[in-house]
């Protein structure tokens, strides 16, 4: 199939996280990858980087070049990011809508504290009021004195502060203003672990490759997800994930240990030579900032606000929760219809009652939640750092295993003068050199 197509922008056809992480790689590489060099360093699936480039290839220019052993190599010019950029409408408008989603969920986060505020002072303002019409006049004014004190604690203006210019600064402080904070409280933060999952396969594609294309699975362990070493002795099951989106395969040594060989990782364009590993413990603090030796997921936190923030949201939303019992069994003893403020709020009543109940029931389903939540985390965290603590001090027998993995790695660097054809040149121009091309390649 070839990367030519007819009309239109095929890398906007491309998932943007796709097409973002096959261009780092491109970069990385200094603009000539093999599909198996993109796959290794950002954990693509090796169908989704040749996906990538040949879409790359297409819009920008870019070309083939094949090796005398007929692997297929992507270059680029120079100025492809320019072309892609110019040519790329979608990649024009990306930050625009980008910058709406996210003022769209800032706008989510605060009106959910912005709507306390306001249940609390339409409840207690109705409850004044309706103490109002009950009340002789002299009451009557005590209650408008009682409204006024209570106008000085929620003052209107207070609702505007919430809406803050600066909060993504605030946001890479890690600080929240008051309407953040109750929304902290009842939704949590968010999952601690977003993008740890390509963290992952990154990290995976980068080891397989660097170690020439073949691993023991005791090597992997420590990366994925694997039950407790004493549940599984023998099962190698959990490498196979790793086998499916490599594109890998088992060997057996000549020992009968069972490795795991990956050949489109083994092929790189890259000159970049990497040192002999034992196992993977030596290098793992290189790629992972602040974990050693094992792939570690954060556990989720309840609620990222601080111990006085917490306390005024708890006491603001039981100040509201004791407010809507009191106005449901005054709305009840009103027996003429109701008007003006009273009538509004009757019938608003409903809806405030659900926010007043699920403003703790919510939070207390999550506490539950996030007990068992945690508690699974922590048990795959133990399972991989055991896995580590073993390539740390292998017995003999994984020694010499992982010492057979080295020795069959095979790394082949693809240089400029392995390359018989290539589509940057006019065919006639390199007609000689096609043929011999062909007869090679029919060989292979």
């Amino acid at each position: 199939e070839g990367i030519r197509p007819g009309s239109g922008v095929e890398t906007d056809k491309l998932p943007s996280d796709v097409r973002d992480r096959a261009v780092e790689a491109v970069d990385y590489y200094g603009g000539r990858v093999t599909i198996g060099d993109v796959a290794s360093k950002t954990g693509l699936k090796l169908n989704e980087a040749e996906r990538a480039l040949q879409a790359l290839a297409a819009d920008t220019g870019g070309f083939l070049e094949v090796s005398d052993e007929g692997d297929v190599l992507y270059a680029f010019p120079k100025d492809y990011r320019s072309n892609l950029a110019a040519k790329s409408f979608r990649m024009k408008v990306e930050p625009f809508i980008n910058k709406m989603k996210a003022a769209a969920a800032y706008l989510i986060r605060v009106s959910f504290g912005t709507a306390l505020i306001a249940s609390i002072v339409l409840v207690y303002t109705t409850i004044i009021v309706l103490i109002s019409s009950r009340d002789t006049e002299d009451n009557g004014r005590r209650g408008r004195s009682y409204g006024s004190d209570f106008a000085v604690i929620f003052h209107p203006t207070d609702l505007f502060w919430y809406w803050d210019i600066n909060y993504y600064r605030r946001r890479q402080m890690k600080k929240m203003n008051f309407v953040e904070s109750v929304f902290s409280f009842v939704f949590g933060d968010g999952d601690p672990n977003q993008g740890l999952e390509e963290e992952r396969w990154k990290l995976i594609g980068q080891y397989i490759s660097s170690n020439g294309g073949v691993v023991a699975a005791e090597e992997l362990a420590p990366y994925l997800d694997v039950p407790p070493i004493e549940e599984t002795q023998d099962d190698e099951s959990f490498v196979l994930p790793v086998l499916l989106r490599f594109q890998g395969y088992p060997e057996v040594d000549d020992q009968g240990n069972i490795l795991y060989r990956f050949p489109s990782l083994q092929r790189t364009a890259s000159s970049q030579r990497a040192g002999r590993k034992e196992y993977v413990g030596k290098r793992w603090t290189e790629w992972v900032n602040g974990v050693e030796k094992y792939f570690e997921e954060k556990k989720w936190l309840f609620s990222k606000t601080g111990a006085s923030e917490k306390a005024m949201v708890i006491g603001l939303g039981a100040l509201n929760f004791f407010g809507i019992i009191v106005l449901g069994s005054m709305l009840k003893e009103i027996s003429v219809a109701p008007g003006g403020l009273v009538s509004f709020v009757s019938q608003l009543f409903p809806l405030l009652q659900i926010y007043a109940s699920s403003f703790f029931a919510i939070p207390l389903f999550r506490w539950f939640l996030l007990l068992k939540t945690n508690k699974d985390i922590e048990k795959r965290n133990g399972a991989r750092k055991q896995r580590a603590q073993i390539l740390d001090l292998p017995d003999p027998s994984l020694r010499r295993k992982l010492l057979n993995a080295r020795d069959m790695a095979r790394r082949t660097v693809i240089s400029s003068d392995r390359i018989v054809y290539t589509t940057e040149k006019d065919f006639l121009d390199q007609d000689y050199e096609t043929r011999d091309w062909d007869e090679r390649f029919r060989e292979l």
